[in-house]
């Protein structure tokens, strides 16, 4: 294998046997003493890690906390992909540089390494990611880290693995969604479609205005449906409202249920429809959020739009692995999309 994308691929190929291998050295003995010579070049000022020789001995880490431990599987997984499986290809020697945003930038390859509660945090670059994901690929490892940690020494194994193309990791219902509104848009109404992409990137879905918005853009843009779907949020806001007033939360001001309201103002109310989510991004983003940029744009058309994780934004990017590793009864897309409640 001469080429980085056929690396990749046998990575893929291979990930159960790699993993395999990766999960022998995080127990510790000859295994993981195979690959001295890579986690020395690895370790920081050319020296083998800290954990090193209690793992080796013991077959149990420090009490790390979840990004330290991601290190130490970026480390071992990189040191097994190079010693054990890809030792004779000219992109040797591997390096980690998570600062790049890529994991493994030799093989333009991430890795992300979530545990049972399925989540890890992002640095946040452009709101578009939650639509087009990455521009690199990324090996997901799920380990038992939530379940050892409560029961130390800590003994940490990989229990799950995917390998995900760099657009799968996107939202999946926020996909979903834009995909059936490029489908009926782009043809001829490519502003609306612009408008469309900023709210599904931008949107917050624990506000009620937006997910009712969201909601409206997940069904069918047939007038009447919208319009019954519209008085159907009309009675979930009074009732909304009221399950707020008994938990002492603060209620849906009457502004967001006028707004969501307006949609029938506009004939087709589709784009009555579009135009209020367009409206909900400028009054609470402002200038933040903007519209994509020419390289967005072009992405967002040529894109499969297949994300398969959930996502979510403040600081940082939530990514949340639980659509790929939890298992589900199968739906079928049109009820997928009516997943919503309100509170």
């Amino acid at each position: 294998m001469n080429t980085v994308k056929e690396v990749r691929n046998d990575i893929k190929t291979r990930l159960d046997e790699i993993v395999s291998a990766a999960n022998a050295a995080l127990r510790g003995g000859e295994p993981l003493k195979e690959l001295l010579p890579v986690l020395e070049r690895l370790g920081r000022g050319a020296r083998l890690p800290h954990w090193y020789e209690i793992l080796l001995r013991n077959g149990t880490l420090p009490n790390l906390d979840g990004k330290s431990l991601g290190s130490v599987l970026e480390m071992v997984f990189v040191a097994v992909l190079e010693q054990k499986f890809y030792y004779d290809t000219p992109m040797l020697p591997l390096r980690i540089n998570p600062a790049r945003g890529i994991d493994i930038p030799t093989l333009h390859l991430g890795i992300k390494s979530p545990s049972e509660n399925y989540c890890t945090s992002e640095p946040f670059f452009s709101a578009y990611e939650r639509l087009l994901g990455n521009d690199h690929d990324a090996i997901i490892l799920l380990t038992d880290y939530q379940t050892r940690k409560k029961s130390p020494p800590l003994q940490i194994q990989i229990i799950k693995q995917q390998y995900l193309a760099g657009s799968q990791i996107a939202d999946k219902n926020l996909c979903i969604i834009a995909k059936r509104n490029r489908q009926h848009l782009l043809l001829d109404k490519v502003s609306e479609l612009k408008k469309v992409a900023r709210f599904l990137a931008y949107v917050n879905q624990s506000d009620w205005e937006a997910k009712a918005l969201l909601h409206l853009l997940a069904g069918l843009t047939d007038d009447m449906e919208i319009e019954k779907t519209v008085h159907r949020l009309e009675a979930n806001f009074a009732k909304s409202n009221a399950s707020r007033v008994k938990k002492g939360r603060d209620p849906i001001t009457e502004r967001s249920l006028s707004n969501v309201m307006g949609v029938l103002e506009t004939t087709p109310r589709h784009i009555g429809l579009i135009n209020a989510a367009d409206n909900w991004v400028i009054e609470t983003h402002k200038d933040f959020g903007r519209y994509p940029n020419d390289n967005e744009w072009t992405r967002f058309i040529d894109s499969p739009l297949d994300g398969v994780i959930g996502m979510s934004f403040a600081l940082q990017w939530r990514y949340n692995f639980g659509p790929i590793f939890k298992v589900h009864k199968p739906k079928t897309a049109s009820k997928r999309l009516h997943t919503y409640t309100y509170t």
